[in-house]
């Protein structure tokens, strides 16, 4: 057997092609919740743990990217709440549900925030939790995660329930059981697929909620590459609007 990376090219675009095609509905629907949020004056807020953080990333704050938006990690018990940096040491911390309520409550968190929340399994504790608090607490709640892993996986939440369950809408992002794509001749695999194709149904949301804000009349809030002239000095000015709700760590 032989494993070349054209191979997984040719795994990525066939997905690529899947999810970017198949889920338009859904899309319309989780970009109508954030335009609703940002009419609002809302935040969106992002949360994955592990490899799905970097959803989280894609959604808050970058280049391209609506401003109103904030995200939570699990480091935030350390930056924010005085944890000792030793707590994002426990293996087992994106399995423990009740560290979703610390997370929440440390976050600036209010009443017309939409939340995304990404997790691949859709089964840990913490993600679940999250989902099942926010719904408690009245937020929208938009799932990434991929539907033929969540139901092949028994949930590690104590409801039994997994991400899907709570969630407005929910998204595949069309990766494959365990994640890897091309098999190996001694078990496992190589080449993830999620973390490509949840930042394109991130960046397809985004790009749906800007086009909704401009039918409507509405600036969309967009952030500027820091890294262009007068960038820096336009995302200060669209922050400013958004003083204590949004979070830009390391």
């Amino acid at each position: 057997m032989t494993i070349r990376s054209a191979d997984y090219v040719e795994v990525i675009r066939a997905a690529i092609d899947r999810v970017g095609t198949t889920q338009g509905d859904k899309v319309a629907h989780a970009a109508d919740l954030m335009t609703a949020t940002v009419q609002a004056g809302g935040v969106i807020q992002a949360f994955g743990c592990g490899h799905s953080e970097a959803l989280a990333m894609e959604i808050a704050g970058r280049a391209g990217g609506l401003v109103p938006t904030s995200r939570i990690a699990l480091r935030d018990i350390v930056l924010y709440g005085g944890e000792p940096l030793s707590a994002l040491a426990d293996p087992q911390l994106e399995r423990t549900a009740s560290v979703a309520h610390r997370l929440y409550d440390l976050a600036p968190v209010k009443p017309d925030d939409t939340f995304v929340i990404a997790s691949n399994s859709g089964v840990n504790g913490a993600v679940v939790e999250m989902a099942q608090l926010v719904k408690q607490r009245g937020h929208a709640l938009i799932a990434i995660t991929s539907l033929e892993h969540s139901s092949r996986v028994d949930s590690r939440h104590p409801s039994g329930m997994k991400l899907g369950d709570f969630a407005d809408v929910v998204l595949d992002n069309g990766a494959p059981y365990g994640d890897a794509s091309l098999p190996l001749p001694g078990g496992g695999a190589v080449g993830a697929v999620s973390s490509i194709t949840a930042a394109l149904l991130a960046q397809q949301i985004v790009t749906e909620v800007v086009a909704r804000l401009l039918a409507l009349g509405v600036t969309p809030p967009v952030y500027l590459s820091d890294n262009v002239p007068g960038g820096r000095e336009h995302n200060a000015a669209l922050e400013a609007r958004y003083a204590g709700r949004i979070r830009r760590t390391a």
